[in-house]
């Protein structure tokens, strides 16, 4: 009889380090660690709250972690950003991980779900994130006393309807970025005219719009 040695599959750390390294990020253990926590609390809470359609902790390294980092290179000087339609805190939680040691940057999420609010919230907790803020809003009605210098959402699904919908929520000189799977040419054709697209640009893991 001739036995066959099973490969053990990949551990989520190998995973979430196999993926930043094609993505050309780097990230200190401390955050690869509270990133991975953050993996393991969405798959608990996703049990009971339905946070996600994504189930397996493996896929949502790739689909939610790594996904949501592809836009760390456009916030990284960002002071203070805003998450629209976070849900369960994406981009949100891990952009705050990823910058909460190396920039000054505040990030707030804003979600008109309250199951879904509450888990971002027992989530900053949980991780101990002192850059990171919670609304539980409908976009159209927040008004805070600050506006923010990044917009970001991967939850609308045309660029108009984010642009309508949280463009006055943007500061003056800021960006609104949203993350798409295909480059949306005709959405950009149809952006209102006091907006200008930025740039776009194409990832491994994701694809995403930068513009103003």
């Amino acid at each position: 009889m001739t036995a066959t040695a099973l490969v053990p599959p990949p551990s989520l750390r190998d995973l979430l380090e196999s993926g930043l390294t094609q993505m050309g990020l780097t990230l200190a253990p401390a955050a690869q660690t509270s990133l991975l926590q953050y993996v393991a609390l969405l798959d608990k809470w996703n049990k009971v709250y339905n946070l996600t359609a994504v189930r397996e902790p493996a896929r949502m390294v790739g689909l939610h972690i790594l996904d949501s980092l592809s836009v760390l290179p456009q916030v990284r000087e960002a002071r203070n950003i805003l998450d629209v339609g976070s849900g369960g805190g994406l981009p949100g939680i891990p952009l705050a991980i990823a910058l909460g040691g190396s920039s000054s940057a505040r990030i707030t999420m804003l979600d008109t779900i309250t199951k879904k609010t509450t888990f971002v919230r027992q989530a900053i907790s949980e991780l101990g994130l002192t850059n990171a803020d919670v609304v539980t809003e409908r976009v159209e009605q927040y008004q805070p006393t600050q506006k923010f210098d990044v917009v970001i959402s991967r939850a609308f699904a045309e660029l108009k309807d984010f642009v309508d919908s949280a463009g006055h929520l943007c500061a003056d000189g800021g960006r609104m970025l949203t993350m798409k799977d295909v480059h949306p040419f005709d959405e950009i054709a149809h952006l209102p005219a006091s907006y200008a697209v930025e740039e776009v640009n194409l990832r491994h893991i994701q694809q995403d719009d930068c513009f103003h």
